[in-house]
């Protein structure tokens, strides 16, 4: 089978014939359909992720596919079942083992695509606004970042929570798909004075913060007495440092939010929030944002889009299923 496969840090990764997996205890075996790309997807190429796997592997965090395959001792799926997993790798390969405990059946109304570009991106907003922040109803939400593929589900996600949401992104296209997804002002990060801008708005309740660098200090500094930073990551490569002092003076929280590290401790804050995100699906509340589709042998491309920043929202693999 066709695979996207790293073997060195130092290295890029390439398409590699392997042999297909055969499950394992408690694991199920996919024809994988569809995999959506992630910023993390990068940062294990180099080695930096907090969770990268042991070389060599198969890269691709999150997987839509029909099983074909079950381990032993799995219970509750059957071969043709059409199901999403987070993986966390393995997902850009003609087909791939997962654990059976992270698979989600898939609504009839979910397409591969969009199931492919939904758990990471909606799952991170909606367990850092909800779980981890509160967001309440009337509170203003800054999202740095907006137009990335967490970024525009935090808009959207806030938007359905009663919040007013401010997006702040880099030119006008990357602003227009933020104000589409309903963010209620724009700033545009080129050139704007972020912190003066949010000034003049009132200030924020909630940052929602997925870039890092000089983009969160201006926010941190644009805070409303109690407000809450949430920590997504740090796209712009340079992780903030906080002075404490601050945080005392006008009573701020730092919160940091890393959506996989919950299978390890509180697995049902994930089913939970997951169960709430299908049924705003099936309702037609909240709509995964795709901005490129492309097939396994333009993965590199993929990547290269994520890379550089020229994709909105998320970007999707797509194989022959």
């Amino acid at each position: 089978m066709r695979a996207y496969y790293l073997t060195d840090h130092n290295s890029p990764p390439c398409l590699t014939d392997i042999a297909v997996p055969e499950p394992a205890l408690g694991e199920i075996r996919l024809r994988i359909a569809a995999c959506g790309l992630n910023f993390a997807d990068l940062l294990m190429q180099t080695g930096t992720y907090q969770d990268t796997p042991a070389l060599p592997f198969t890269l691709g965090m999150e997987v839509a596919g029909t099983v074909d395959a079950l381990g032993p001792d799995v219970e509750g799926f059957k071969p043709g079942d059409r199901v999403a997993v987070f993986g966390g790798q393995g997902g850009l390969a003609d087909y791939g083992c997962f654990p059976a405990a992270r698979a989600v059946h898939l609504p009839d109304t979910m397409g591969w695509v969009d199931a492919a570009a939904f758990q990471i991106a909606y799952g991170t907003s909606h367990v850092a606004l909800d779980h981890r922040a509160r967001l309440m109803p009337g509170e203003t939400l800054l999202v740095l970042g907006a137009a990335g593929g967490v970024g525009l589900t935090a808009v959207e996600i806030g938007k359905l929570m009663g919040a007013r949401v401010v997006a702040c992104a880099r030119g006008a296209d990357k602003l227009a798909a933020s104000k589409a997804a309903g963010a209620d002002h724009l700033i545009d990060a080129t050139d704007a004075d972020i912190r003066a801008e949010m000034k003049a708005l009132g200030g924020a309740d909630v940052v929602y913060d997925p870039v890092g660098g000089d983009q969160f200090q201006a926010a941190f500094r644009s805070c409303r007495p109690e407000a809450r930073i949430l920590t997504i990551g740090f796209a712009s490569g340079e992780v903030p440092q906080i002075k404490a002092n601050h945080l005392l003076v006008k009573n701020l929280s730092v919160m940091g939010l890393y959506w996989g590290g919950y299978l390890g401790f509180r697995p049902e804050v994930l089913t939970g929030s997951l169960a709430q995100l299908m049924a705003w699906h099936a309702e037609g509340r909240i709509t995964p944002h795709v901005s490129h589709v492309l097939p396994l042998d333009r993965a590199a491309e993929g990547m290269e889009l994520l890379r550089t920043r020229k994709s909105t929202g998320k970007v999707v693999i797509t194989l022959d299923a």
